[in-house]
């Protein structure tokens, strides 16, 4: 019999040491996405690369409270409760979206103790894109 040959440079030889809870992130960037029906809280480090996430369904809430800001408030604080144990100490803040939860999340994350260096405000606006539907005739 043969003997199988090594393969050179396979992904299970050489495993990196970057686990998720090894990894230390000093830096980090907030997406909170705020729609009328839910928030979406999502922390990723500088190069976009989703370190933990959080939404107002995941935390327990059902039907119309998931729009809540008490809702959006309880989210980002999973969400960020998870990265301050990995280490980050700074962030940047892009919100999107015309619900509730905006400014709920925004008090929840400043007072997690992340100091902020700016906050945005990323919701598509249109330049006049798509024509919008007929009006209704009742």
């Amino acid at each position: 019999m043969a003997k199988p040959i090594p393969k050179v440079g396979s992904r299970r030889s050489g495993r990196s040491s970057a686990r998720k809870s090894a990894r230390r992130i000093p830096k980090g960037v907030i997406h909170v996405q705020a729609s009328f029906n839910n928030t979406i809280v999502t922390v990723t480090d500088v190069r976009g690369r989703v370190i933990s996430w959080s939404s107002t369904g995941t935390c327990g809430f059902k039907g119309t409270r998931r729009g809540t800001p008490f809702a959006a408030q309880t989210a980002a604080g999973n969400a960020i409760r998870a990265v301050v144990d990995q280490g980050m100490q700074r962030a940047e803040v892009m919100i999107k979206g015309p619900g509730l939860g905006r400014d709920a999340t925004l008090r929840a994350i400043r007072r997690s103790g992340i100091l902020l260096s700016f906050v945005r405000d990323v919701t598509p606006m249109p330049h006049n894109g798509c024509r919008p539907p007929k009006k209704r005739r009742v």
